[in-house]
């Protein structure tokens, strides 16, 4: 049995990914019981989901690198989707790489996964090329990401904002609903279903009926960092229950 330890950068305010992302792993451990995995977390002070407050968040990256490095993890995921994508187009392999070199500069090398970077990747290994997307997020931010998203070769054919600031408050959506919001939505020309573009918005319990539903691949910013997690680790993305993405048929 090994043991794999995962560090996490999260917002201060954040709620969920210290609970989808272990669940899911956990879940694995049910098909995979000869890998466990331990989780450590720094945090980055941040409320509102505002182009401010992500600024002053972004700026606290090196501090929080640094305190993670003392646990010594195999890799780090920096889970801020818009924090990254508002500072503008490819702005996640600058961020992974600040991250990678502090761990470096600690004796702490790992790799470094963001859950800007994994969307994009999690997006290309499903093979599509337009997509549908759903925000917590405010216009003016889901405009940052759907360009962001755009700009590295996929189309976003519609995207729904739910208009929620308060980053606590976006914590406690009920992902239930997620089962109506996505019929919001033109999926006409969509290769598949990004059901939570923000690792805080709760949207596990609702990635396998949607994708049911849509018969479109669904993901999210978290299935898509626990795929790039599982991807660095050298594991297979295999997780019951969270979709096509992790089902282990991607080779992945």
């Amino acid at each position: 049995m090994t043991d794999h330890h995962i560090g996490l950068i999260v917002p201060s305010s954040n709620l969920t990914m210290e609970t989808e992302l272990p669940r899911m792993l956990q879940a694995r451990e049910a098909v995979h019981p000869e890998d466990r995995f331990v989780f450590h977390s720094s945090r980055m002070r941040m409320r509102h989901v505002t182009p401010e407050q992500l600024r002053e968040m972004n700026a606290q990256t090196e501090r929080a690198a640094a305190e993670l490095a003392d646990a010594r993890p195999d890799v780090v995921a920096s889970a801020c989707l818009v924090a990254i994508m508002a500072q503008g187009p490819g702005h996640h392999c600058t961020a992974e790489a600040e991250i990678a070199g502090v761990l470096r500069a600690q004796g702490a090398a790992a790799p470094v996964v963001s859950s800007a970077g994994a969307l994009l990747d999690g997006i290309a290994a499903l093979g599509a090329r337009r997509i549908a997307v759903v925000t917590p997020y405010v216009k003016e931010l889901t405009a940052l990401v759907t360009a962001y998203i755009e700009d590295a070769g996929v189309e976003v054919v519609d995207a729904l904002s739910l208009e929620v600031p308060d980053n606590l408050a976006v914590a406690r959506l009920d992902p239930r609903a997620l089962l109506d919001h996505w019929r919001r939505l033109d999926l006409r020309r969509a290769d598949a279903l990004v059901l939570s573009a923000c690792v805080q918005m709760p949207s596990l319990a609702a990635i396998q009926p949607v994708e049911e539903a849509a018969g479109l691949p669904v993901l999210s910013a978290a299935t898509a960092t626990t795929y790039r997690v599982l991807g660095e680790l050298g594991l297979a993305a295999r997780v019951p229950g969270a979709g096509r993405l992790l089902s282990g048929a991607l080779g992945g």
